[in-house]
């Protein structure tokens, strides 16, 4: 195998309007850079490709030399990379261009393109996607993990939209991937990962929707463990419809943070509604008559500006987090929880959240991806973000003690969400792995793509 001391980039060079970087070269480490400032990439070199053609043969030359390729849009998940000392790590930003059909409901976006830029382009059309809770997200690494958006419980996983895939498979091979050609990798490629081929465009549908009633209601986070089972109850109550979350946050005295949670312990149920809004009035009502809001701030929104609500990081941030699907959060799990995850237990974590699952994400639809449902009522995410370079030991303390309180009721990985090395398996039923297995083997037996979500080949 190449090594990085001898790799010759001339030839890949030659192929690009972008450009190759190797160690060494003049900025290197802002190229080995993720969205993810925790990660520390060191790859054998970064590839910019600015079209598919360069893609392929960034594919080609590494295949020549035994090396191997991992893609990557934003690099949210970076820190679940591991070792890339035997890959080129190719980076798609400058592979941006969103195109929406508003006659056939259709968005095509680039290998770079951001979420928040499909939600602006749909919504001058008063069309919407199924995005997640942040703008500066990747389309296509979003996608082939599932993707769960604030629309989910009424509309399924953004996979399932998915028409079509262009793609460079392992043999350097421009290929479009349909239901109808290469279903088998069409299949795989909706909620599998990224391990089978690189997607260089996808094609998803868009959903009739110019705005929804949407917002966040938070309360002092000393009363985290009464708002939880108030929580519990309510989302147990809701339509698919609606889709919420629960979430205790640290967050820090910045100005672009809500006055009333700058600082100070907090806990906010966020939720948005696809229906009209006297009827989430309605539905609020219950929670509202808990008293005691600091913030209460739910409204009708233009639909792009779901992209925002959940007050994400909105530029590359260093993060350490984790998660895990619950089969069902019950009363003694929510008090471990609550003990874990609240202000007493004096944790450094910035926010543990809930996600409300249930609705169409138990039910696989037709024709259904890889990852055609969850089997889950809740799924939680915890995340801190490191103060100094030891920063990530308490972390990793504090989010280690957060899962220990929900293990008897933890069920699975949802790999979206999988900051951390993960076994892939663990996200799938057996005989769905298998079938992974199978396709990655066809499309890609020496294993040349490399992603944050492996599956070897069977």
């Amino acid at each position: 195998m190449t090594t990085d001391a001898s790799l010759d980039l001339s030839p890949l060079r030659a192929a690009l309007r972008g450009h190759a970087l190797a160690p060494g070269d003049d900025g290197w480490d802002a190229a080995r850079q993720a969205w993810n400032l925790a990660a520390d990439l060191r790859p054998a070199a970064v590839v910019y490709a600015e079209e598919a053609a360069e893609i392929a043969a960034t594919m080609r030359f590494a295949g020549e030399r035994g090396l191997r390729v991992a893609m990557q849009g934003t690099g949210h998940g970076a820190p679940a990379l591991g070792d890339l000392s035997d890959t080129l790590l190719l980076k798609t930003q400058r592979m941006a261009a969103v195109e929406i059909d508003p006659a056939r409901r259709v968005a095509r976006a680039q290998a770079g393109a951001l979420w928040g830029d499909v939600a602006v382009s749909a919504g001058r059309h008063g069309l919407a996607a199924l995005h997640g809770s942040s703008p500066d997200v990747g389309v296509v690494g979003y996608t082939l993990g599932g993707g769960l958006s604030w629309l989910a419980r009424r509309h399924g996983l953004a996979s399932s939209k998915v028409v079509a895939f262009e793609v460079v498979t392992a043999d350097g091979a421009q290929r479009r991937v349909t239901a109808d050609a290469d279903a088998d990798l069409f299949w795989a490629l909706r909620g599998g990962g990224g391990a089978f081929a690189l997607v260089t465009a996808i094609e998803f549908e868009l959903l009739p929707l110019a705005e929804a009633f949407a917002g966040t209601i938070a309360w002092p986070g000393e009363r985290g463990a009464e708002l939880l089972a108030a929580w519990r109850e309510w989302t147990a109550t809701l339509p698919d419809a609606t889709t919420s979350s629960f979430r205790w946050l640290q967050l820090p005295p910045l100005p672009e943070v809500p006055e009333p949670l700058r600082g100070r312990p907090t806990v906010a149920i966020t939720a948005v509604h696809d229906g009209p809004a006297t009827e989430a009035d309605a539905l609020l009502a219950s929670l509202r008559a808990l008293g005691g809001a600091t913030l209460d701030r739910f409204a009708v929104l233009p639909a792009p500006a779901l992209c925002h609500i959940n007050g994400d990081p909105e530029q590359p941030t260093p993060a350490f987090g984790d998660h895990a699907l619950l089969s069902a959060l019950d009363d003694a799990a929510a008090a471990a929880l609550s003990a874990a995850a609240g202000p007493e237990a004096g944790h450094p974590l910035v926010g543990v959240e809930l996600r409300h699952l249930g609705g169409a994400l138990g039910r696989a639809p037709r024709d259904a991806g890889a990852l055609a449902w969850i089997d889950g009522e809740q799924l939680l995410f915890a995340f801190g973000i490191p103060m100094g370079p030891d920063g990530g030991v308490a972390i990793r303390s504090a989010l280690d003690g957060v899962l220990a309180a929900v293990a008897p009721v933890r069920s699975g990985s949802v790999l979206n969400f999988a900051d951390t090395p993960v076994e892939t398996a663990s996200a799938f039923d057996a005989e769905t792995w298998r079938r992974l297995q199978q396709v990655k083997a066809a499309v890609d037996p020496g294993d040349l793509i490399r992603s944050n979500r492996p599956v070897p080949p069977a």
